[in-house]
């Protein structure tokens, strides 16, 4: 009996159903070194997985392939998926569901995955950071109720600045509710308002004891909070989502209380200095202020005085201008009054003038009748001897020179003889 032929379509197949029936290659596990790693344009992903002695195609679909893995050659990784035909080229090969980094688990895959998604969303960005409280009335605090994490707060605190009041919401730190917890603890003090700070934390631990802070939940509770968070989870080498979301983060929960709340030791220093400050200020404004006081109180006075002068002026230049007008009126009055007087005395004094060229031309008569001219008018003549009138022989000389004035000129004679006559 001769065996059917099959075509190699049939073949091929066959051979995929029968590996796809396997329980153990439907549902493999397999560790291998990164090769021949590329990305197609499609978004899928073909490489080959490698050991000492043989190797494996494998392919990971776009929706499967996370970047967040950095995947490259050289990389060891472990590999889930099922191993398939491709019919086409009748190869078969690992189809990749999910992979893990050698060395790296699955919780820390989570929290990268995790880290991611958040980050896209927007969750870290610091434009949606609350400001701390410089100066607290009340802290609220998310943790154990038993563990050292608590105490430590309380001491910084209560050192750092007493007057702060503390309020603890008491939660399991690790553990299939305490997420959950967490959630609560934050939304409580949201509701209730009764505090400007809370902190949020525990004490160091591995991956997976720090886990119920790397929750999606509590992320959101985080950065869904009206009140700003200071993250305290672990020590400063561990980091979880909780530190990424909150506000601020603290290395460690006594450095998150010291955070909290100021020093108050320093607080007092800076008082005492904004004192100092502020009387060396307040003296200095004293100072400067008396000086434009008195600035400002000689531009009065000064003002005042060219004001007082201006109006002095003023009202000397409307004395003058009444002053004046009123001189002018007495004047134009004393003006007429002294006509008045003036033609009284004119009047009198024409009627004596007139009386006295009166009483003048009768004596200017009186007086030619007694002047020599009248003499000379009536045909004598009168001798003078350098302006002196002689009457007298014994006032002449020979060859002396005389001026004899008669009625109609002089005559300018030389005496020759000298003749006494007596009568």
């Amino acid at each position: 009996m001769k065996i059917k032929a099959l075509e190699i379509s049939e073949a091929n197949s066959y051979i995929k159903k029968i590996l796809n029936n396997d329980p153990i290659l439907y549902n493999l596990r397999v560790r291998g070194e990164i090769s021949n790693f590329k990305v197609n344009s499609s978004g899928h992903v073909y490489l080959t997985l490698k050991d000492e002695t043989s190797k494996m195609k494998c392919i990971i679909f776009k929706n499967k392939y996370d970047k967040s893995l950095k995947l490259e050659d050289g990389i060891k990784i472990i590999a889930t998926g099922y191993i398939s035909v491709y019919e086409r080229d009748g190869s078969y090969q690992l189809y990749i569901n999910e992979i893990e980094r050698e060395g790296v688990g699955k919780l820390h895959l989570e929290f990268e995955k995790l880290k991611q998604k958040l980050y896209k969303e927007g969750l870290f960005d610091k434009k949606y950071k609350k400001k701390i409280p410089y100066m607290p009335q009340k802290i609220g605090v998310v943790t154990s109720e038993t563990g050292a994490v608590i105490r430590d707060i309380i001491n910084v605190v209560k050192r750092r600045f007493p007057k702060v009041e503390i309020l603890l919401y008491p939660v399991s730190v690790q553990g299939m509710n305490s997420a959950e917890e967490i959630v609560k603890g934050i939304e409580f003090f949201n509701e209730v308002k009764k505090v400007d700070t809370m902190i949020v934390g525990r004490g160091g631990g591995s991956l997976e004891e720090l886990w119920s802070f790397n929750e999606e939940k509590v992320a959101r509770a985080i950065f869904a909070s009206d009140i700003p968070i200071i993250s305290a989870v672990g020590h400063e080498v561990d980091f979880t989502i909780c530190d990424f979301v909150s506000d601020m983060r603290a290395p460690t929960p006594s450095a998150a209380a010291e955070i909290a709340v100021p020093n108050i030791d320093d607080l007092l220093y800076r008082l005492d200095n904004c004192k100092k400050r502020l009387k060396t200020d307040m003296y200095t404004f004293i100072d400067r202020d008396r000086n434009k006081l008195e600035n400002t109180f000689n531009e009065i006075n000064s003002i005042i005085k060219n004001n007082i002068v201006k109006e002095g002026k003023n009202n000397l230049k409307l004395l003058s201008n009444r002053l004046s007008k009123s001189i002018e009126s007495k004047i134009e009055k004393e003006k007429y009054q002294l006509v008045s007087i003036s033609d009284s005395i004119k009047n009198n004094v024409n009627q004596n003038i007139d009386k006295k060229k009166e009483q003048l031309k009768n004596s200017a008569s009186l007086l030619h009748s007694l002047s020599p001219l009248a003499t000379i008018d009536r045909g004598y003549c009168m001798v003078q001897k350098e302006g002196c009138i002689i009457n007298s022989i014994e006032d002449v000389n020979i060859d002396e020179n005389l001026k004899i004035m008669m009625i109609d000129g002089n005559i300018e004679c030389k005496v020759n003889s000298i003749e006494n006559k007596q009568f």
